[in-house]
């Protein structure tokens, strides 16, 4: 049976719906912190009301006629006139500014049309869509899950996304999209063709990756206003490889859009411009502007330039924070550049935690079968836990980060900015846990060590066959730090595989860590939390750390 759709308003105005906002619930049970800072002893995951396509839009913004190069990645947390974001309002117009610059230099303008109507049956959904005159349309099927709906929905681009026996098995539908009939590939830029150059222009400067993203949201405008009787309006979205590129954008670009899970999408995809230039191997950024018009016109000009860019993917994973995130990246191709692709989730992961909501992105590269666009039993749990918790409002994420040892990434080495914590707080912690130290970025109180030494312990967050992940906590004594040393000795068949956020050094089983600067200060008995990270290969056992001021 159908459901009849009347002309909704237009995407920028208000939709309600449930979806993750910044309002924050506590949660009884939090999932592992991971070696992205993600260590906030709360989680993000609420079901709120909605406003609309893009919560920022009566932002102003004002996009600067030049900006300054960096090789670094730019600061997620300073505006463009150059002031620091302190609050999560602030925080939302800012990521405005990340959408318009992203627009302008990145992908090409997303525009909203006049009307969107469509049907949504059991089997496929319709789309119509008008706008200054012009009209077009596409469609979708659909694959109901056992049981009685209405069901969450997981748009899935060109039939290569995750696993869809598991979507289904989790009791959400899946959405097959064919991200072609909206913006069609194999096409010469100046004569673009799909549903939406049919509106909007075959010469339009906006990407193929922006088009489909646009089409992804016309489907959960139709979704929406479908009155809930087959689908409900929780949505993800998923693709792999250059529809893995095309699900990130679509989740980045439309804040409706409950869990995004984008799938080994190199170059153009999650991976971080600046580092995708210096992986060796990796799709150049030129190859990947040259094979098809993904990206738009505009990003001719960064090709070879990334450092001229005034924003990186790791600000387009910030603006899906702090709703779910789920990175699956393969170490073993060497031209999708997983370890770019770390980094850009490293980045992002700091916005995440500002908004405390680390546990709400995951990354994991970790797998055994090289395979491009595999189903992975790797991925399996951690794929039913976000679409319980994002779409299902149920259970916990599992805000893990299992980067393979291969393809690790190190932020320290490209950023020169610090993570906030931001204003308007979260609500308080559950009794006895940690809590924020306000003007002390991610450090908490916990009870100090004796005199005016610190100490620290390791924390495992993720385990495999044959190695482990674990995050290091540094708690200061009655006297602040402004840096720190550890030393440890590994148990026999323990070694080093790689680290993030500290200076390692190695003498055979012994270890000594230090900081590297911007995470060595920590306040009189307070303890900055995830202060650094590693991968190590050999058991799980945990070896004794000893603390010293450095």
């Amino acid at each position: 049976m159908a459901s009849s759709i009347v002309p909704g308003p237009g995407p920028g105005r208000a939709r309600h719906r449930r979806r993750l906002r910044f309002a924050l619930v506590a949660l009884a049970s939090v999932a592992l912190a991971s070696a992205l800072a993600l260590s906030t002893r709360f989680s993000a995951e609420a079901q709120v009301q909605a406003m609309s396509e893009w919560d920022g839009a009566d932002c102003s913004v004002q996009i600067p006629g030049s900006w300054a190069s960096s090789s670094l990645l730019p600061d997620p947390f300073t505006r463009i006139d150059g002031s620091r974001v302190t609050t999560r309002s602030q925080w939302e117009c800012r990521r405005s500014e990340i959408k318009e610059l992203a627009e302008r230099t990145v992908y090409g303008d997303k525009p909203q049309p006049d009307s969107t109507t469509g049907t949504v049956t059991s089997s496929r959904i319709t789309v119509n869509v008008s706008d200054n005159g012009r009209s077009t349309s596409f469609s979708a099927s659909v694959q109901l899950p056992s049981g009685s709906g209405p069901f969450p929905a997981v748009i899935v681009y060109g039939g290569f996304g995750a696993d869809t026996s598991t979507i289904l098995a989790a009791g959400a539908a899946v959405v097959n999209y064919d991200p072609g009939a909206v913006g069609a590939e194999g096409t010469p830029r100046n004569n673009k063709q799909g549903a939406f150059y049919t509106l909007y222009g075959a010469t339009s400067t906006t990407g193929v990756l922006m088009a489909q993203a646009w089409g992804v949201s016309r489907i959960i405008d139709v979704i929406e206003q479908s009155g809930g009787s087959i689908l409900n309006n929780s949505t993800g979205v998923t693709g792999c490889s250059r529809y893995g590129k095309g699900a990130f954008v679509a989740g980045a670009f439309d804040q409706r859009v409950d869990l995004t899970m984008p799938i080994e999408s190199g170059s153009g995809g999650v991976g971080a411009m600046r580092s995708i230039a210096q992986e060796s191997g990796s799709q150049p950024l030129s190859s990947a502007y040259g094979e098809q018009p993904w990206l738009g016109d505009a990003f001719s000009a960064y090709t070879g330039n990334p450092a001229g860019l005034p924003v990186d993917t790791h600000e387009m994973v910030g603006m899906i924070a702090p709703r779910g995130l789920f990175i699956m990246d393969n170490p073993h191709v060497e031209w999708l550049g997983a370890r770019s692709g770390a980094v850009a989730a490293l980045g992002g992961a700091e916005v995440y935690k500002a908004l405390g909501a680390g546990s709400n992105i995951s990354y994991h590269s970790n797998t055994a079968n090289g395979t491009h666009c595999a189903v992975r039993s790797e991925w399996r749990t951690p794929l039913q836990q976000s679409i319980n918790a994002f779409l299902k409002g149920s259970g916990t994420p599992p805000g893990v980060i299992s980067m393979h040892p291969n393809k690790s990434a190190n932020l320290a080495q490209w950023r020169n900015w610090t993570t906030p914590t931001l204003g308007s707080g979260p609500t308080t912690p559950p009794p006895d846990e940690e809590t924020t130290t306000p003007g002390d970025p991610g450090t908490t109180t916990t009870p100090p060590p004796g005199g005016g030494g610190c100490t620290a312990r390791i924390e495992v967050v993720s385990t495999w066959n044959g190695g482990w992940q674990g995050n290091v906590h540094v708690t200061a004594g009655s006297t602040a730090l402004s840096g720190w040393r550890l030393t440890w000795t590994w148990a026999s068949g323990q070694s080093m595989a790689s680290s993030w956020n500290a200076t390692v050094t190695s003498s055979g089983s012994a270890v000594t860590a230090t900081d590297v600067g911007w995470n060595g200060s920590v306040a009189a008995g307070q303890t900055r939390t995830t202060a650094w990270g590693f991968v190590a290969s050999g058991s799980t056992a945990v070896p004794t750390v000893t603390c010293a001021p450095d």
